[in-house]
């Protein structure tokens, strides 16, 4: 989950919103046990490791997941939907939909149904299952008498549909990976009908020592990769000695980009409150008018402010694979330069404080390839050794919903055939 929290500055004080007490979400009021037809289904692993670039691993060679690949699948590299955010990309992961369908639109955002803000720091709205469209794909697993769990992953904690998983956690980042992956191995070791079929993870690590230092800082990568590795190699071995037909996917939300200080816009120059709402996303800034202000009023000011940034009506911004039409866009978007990126002078000012200029930000266009993330699986439904071209994150979905023997909604964006190839039987 990309909580502003947990990258440096952006999210301060973040964590004093969220509670370290584990919750078990109980469906419906009644505690789910797996059909007889689901005791029977293959087990799922999904494995976020928020901003973890495309290239980490060609780089530095963590064991465990250098193995992983090898006696799996890979593929060169994870494409995010635009914008290259953790919360929009992580439920595009959840739902295989776009984030212009799948409604979070960006980790703050305005919805006017609500008529109320999304933020990520919100405990309220994180919780809101309202915000949330789609059926994610543990919300499609109850629904199938499947049961699911998860230790962090966005939307997990909101009702969604009414539902949650059968077991989850309340965000809280200062929760040991080692505590996160004997849960995991706990879960799997519960009684056949209570045992999940899908479990999400999310560990935070790359992406904070990402936005801390750069995505160019090796030593500081190299350190903090190694030490994810060997959990994950915890992980890996405890799933090997279950005897389970477990899949593990491991994917990111997105990668990252290094931006010196010197290249950090202060959102207040483009702030009018007396014309429209600024919303900044980093990389993306949504622009609401105000009531009785016209569009072109408003793109003829900003667009004669332009530096280092773009401005553009939202149906004719770069960077979407369709034509945006959700009213929460905005109607205007600012997009900074590729190298460029937003946000406060109170945050600029911390920045230069600190002993090193450069680090890291994502959001652009994916069609940047810094910004791409991995997708890897390992498991009895996957062929071993077997590479693919770079893929979309809203396949990923229709995979999963393959292996669990879930049905693949009609409305969602991915689609199976874009992906099959990397199952032992595709057909």
């Amino acid at each position: 989950m990309k909580h502003i929290s947990l990258k440096i500055i952006v999210s301060f004080g973040l964590l004093l919103c969220f509670s370290c007490k584990p919750i078990t979400s109980i469906v419906q009021g009644t505690p789910i046990t797996n059909s007889k037809a689901s005791q029977e289904k293959p087990y799922v692993i999904l494995i976020s490791l928020d901003g973890f670039r495309w290239d980490y691993v060609e780089r530095f060679q963590p064991p465990n997941m250098v193995n992983f690949i090898k006696n799996g699948v890979q593929a060169e590299s994870l494409i995010p939907a635009f914008p290259s955010k953790t919360f929009p990309n992580h439920y595009t992961i959840a739902t295989g939909m776009y984030p212009e369908n799948h409604g979070i639109i960006g980790n703050s955002f305005y919805s006017y149904k609500k008529n109320k803000l999304y933020r990520l720091g919100n405990r309220e709205t994180v919780e809101d299952g309202t915000f949330y469209k789609g059926t994610p794909i543990w919300v499609a697993a109850e629904k199938e008498n499947m049961v699911s769990a998860s230790f962090f992953f966005v939307g997990t904690e909101a009702d969604i549909q009414g539902i949650h998983p059968s077991y989850y956690y309340t965000f809280d980042n200062s929760i040991k990976n080692e505590v996160r992956v004997q849960q995991a191995l706990d879960w799997l070791a519960l009684p056949v009908k209570k045992r999940p079929h899908l479990i999400t993870m999310y560990f935070s690590d790359m992406d904070n020592t990402g936005h801390d230092f750069g995505p160019s800082n090796d030593e500081k990568l190299k350190e903090t990769l190694f030490a994810l590795d060997k959990h994950l190699g915890d992980l890996f071995r405890g799933v090997t000695k279950s005897g389970l037909p477990i899949n593990i996917i491991i994917v990111s939300d997105h990668g990252m980009a290094d931006i010196p200080v010197s290249k950090y816009l202060p959102i207040e120059n483009i702030e009018n409150n007396e014309l429209y709402t600024t919303l900044n996303n980093g990389a993306i800034v949504n622009i609401h008018p105000k009531k009785n202000v016209t569009i072109d009023s408003v793109y003829t000011y900003l667009k004669r402010k332009e530096q280092n940034f773009k401005i553009y009506k939202t149906e004719e911004t770069p960077g979407f694979e369709y034509t945006p039409k959700n009213k929460d866009w905005g109607t205007i978007q600012v997009l900074p330069n590729h190298g460029y990126y937003f946000s406060s002078n109170r945050g600029i000012e911390i920045r230069k404080q600190q002993k090193h200029t450069t680090f890291g930000v994502h959001g652009y266009d994916p069609k940047q390839k810094d910004m791409h993330g991995i997708f890897y699986a390992n498991g009895p439904a996957f062929k071993n050794g077997f590479l693919v071209p770079s893929v979309k994150n809203i396949h990923i979905y229709p995979v999963m919903s393959k292996i669990l023997g879930l049905e693949i909604p009609n409305d969602i964006d991915g689609d199976l055939n874009e992906i099959n190839s990397v199952l032992n039987t595709p057909d």
